[in-house]
């Protein structure tokens, strides 16, 4: 298996790499400068030479022709003595005349005749070794001109090697210089990549506690922008996971609650029967009490498959146009007996047909569980009041019930799985808690939403939108 690189190796190599080449690059760009720069000033100074002897000789030779050259060649040994500069004069025919050669070394006695063609036109510039007569390369800078009717050839040169002496102390200052500043480059950047990449370790740690179960982790805020933004997301998640770890929890706390209560009872009046404890006159009753614990455990289950199947994504809702309000009489209709025990009065039907597009057996479910909580809690006498409102392409259904109504502490609740607001179960004693969580789960299946309004001792309301036309029809 490779062995994976850390960032804070990455960082560093990558921010050292970046430097070292920055470092090299500019290296070779101040060689460069410092060449041309060499370069240039040999050439202004040899020129320079070459003109001022250039005339010092025409003049010398036009007044004094016949014993010109012993002072041409004091003026060249005085010219040379001043620098690393090296001064000839020759004939036509290559014949060297004069020569101040101190800085360049021994000069041959006769110049090749095709190098000197080169500077037959102005002031020349050349690199070379004047056909071989010098013993290394130069900078040279040539002239020709005619008095009293010869030719001559007047050359000014520094050799070669004293530019490269030139660069070599530039490159030695520059070296030391970047050894010096890459040090203490180096010494910033590894403690700054120590302290940019430490985020990510203790985020690192922080992520293999949550992953061993430990909740209680949290992260600082960070300086850094983005690190920072990184904190809260991981924070809230964090805290996210610990909601539902705790709902999780409590889910499986209520989960043994509610099939523990029903199969005690049943194994309870089982054994009553078989150990002769409940007299045979008794068993029908008690047969009665087993067969809505049974039914109770069934409504439990189903209703944790379909919350499941919805959660995971696996029930597609059948889509069609119906009107409202068929699952709502059929509801009803099924609780007929219990709504005439508590007397109680059915307000807003009486209105033309509303249609909804949604999945007709999913909206009778939401209908029977929230008809079946508004009988549950409406008070005798009181009434279940229906409407409806079309706002675009959704139409708001509301269901409302006189009765005790829920506390604002509550209201928040209702929506939680087997969230019970009767908590002595004296009015709800056959629910189990997970009808209001499975009608928002379908609402939400389906695009629309769901509130809840309440007003404590006088009545509790449901408002709940669903789709009214296809998005093809709109």
């Amino acid at each position: 298996m490779n062995k994976k690189v850390s960032i804070f190796f990455k960082y560093f190599a990558i921010c050292s790499a970046v430097i070292l080449v920055s470092f090299v690059c500019l290296g070779a760009v101040l060689l460069l400068v410092s060449s041309r720069y060499f370069v240039n000033n040999e050439k202004n100074l040899l020129e320079k030479q070459t003109r001022t002897l250039a005339s010092y000789t025409r003049d010398r030779m036009s007044n004094d022709p016949s014993d010109w050259k012993q002072a041409v060649a004091a003026e060249f040994e005085r010219y040379a003595s001043d620098g690393e500069t090296g001064l000839l004069l020759c004939s036509e025919s290559g014949n060297v005349i004069a020569v101040s050669a101190k800085s360049i070394g021994t000069v041959a006695d006769k110049i090749d005749v095709k190098a000197l063609s080169a500077f037959d036109e102005g002031y020349s510039y050349k690199v070379g070794t004047l056909g071989g007569a010098l013993r290394s390369e130069a900078h040279i800078i040539g002239t020709s001109f005619k008095v009293n009717g010869p030719k001559y050839y007047l050359m000014a040169m520094s050799l070669r090697n004293q530019q490269n002496e030139y660069l070599g102390n530039i490159a030695e200052i520059f070296i030391i210089s970047a050894i010096m500043v890459l040090v203490i480059v180096m010494f910033l950047v590894y403690f700054l990549t120590l302290k940019l990449t430490a985020p990510v370790t203790e985020i690192a740690d922080a992520s293999s506690k949550i992953g061993k179960g430990d909740f209680s982790v949290t992260l600082p805020e960070y300086s850094v922008a983005e690190f920072d933004q990184l904190s809260n997301a991981f924070n809230e998640m964090t805290a996210n996971l610990k909601s539902y770890d705790t709902m999780r929890n409590s889910f499986l706390a209520n989960v043994s609650h509610e099939l523990r209560t029903p199969m005690t009872s049943i194994g309870g009046f089982v054994d009553g029967m078989l150990d002769g404890t409940i007299s045979k006159e008794e068993e029908r009753r008690y047969l009665k009490i087993i067969s809505s614990e049974i039914h109770r455990l069934a409504r439990l289950v189903r209703s944790m498959l379909n919350l499941a199947k919805i959660e995971a994504g696996e029930l597609e809702p059948d889509m069609q146009y119906f009107s409202v309000l068929e699952p709502i009489v059929d509801t009803l209709v099924t609780f007929e007996t219990r709504l005439e025990e508590k007397q109680i009065d059915i307000r807003g039907l009486d209105t033309d047909r509303v249609d909804l597009y949604a999945d007709n057996d999913l909206v009778h479910q939401v209908m029977y569980n929230l008809i079946e909580n508004a009988i549950k809690f409406v008070d005798k006498g009181g009434y279940i009041e229906f409407s409806f409102e079309k706002q675009g392409v959704m139409t708001a259904v509301s269901i409302k019930n006189s009765g005790e109504g829920l506390s604002e502490d509550e209201l928040p609740l209702v929506f939680d799985r087997f969230y019970k607001t009767d908590k002595s179960r004296g009015l709800d004693k056959t629910g189990v808690g997970l009808g209001l969580n499975i009608v928002r789960s379908i609402i939400k299946l389906h695009g629309g939403e769901i509130m809840v309004r309440s007003v404590k001792g006088e009545y509790t309301e449901f408002v709940f939108t669903l789709p009214n036309k296809a998005a093809e029809d709109q």
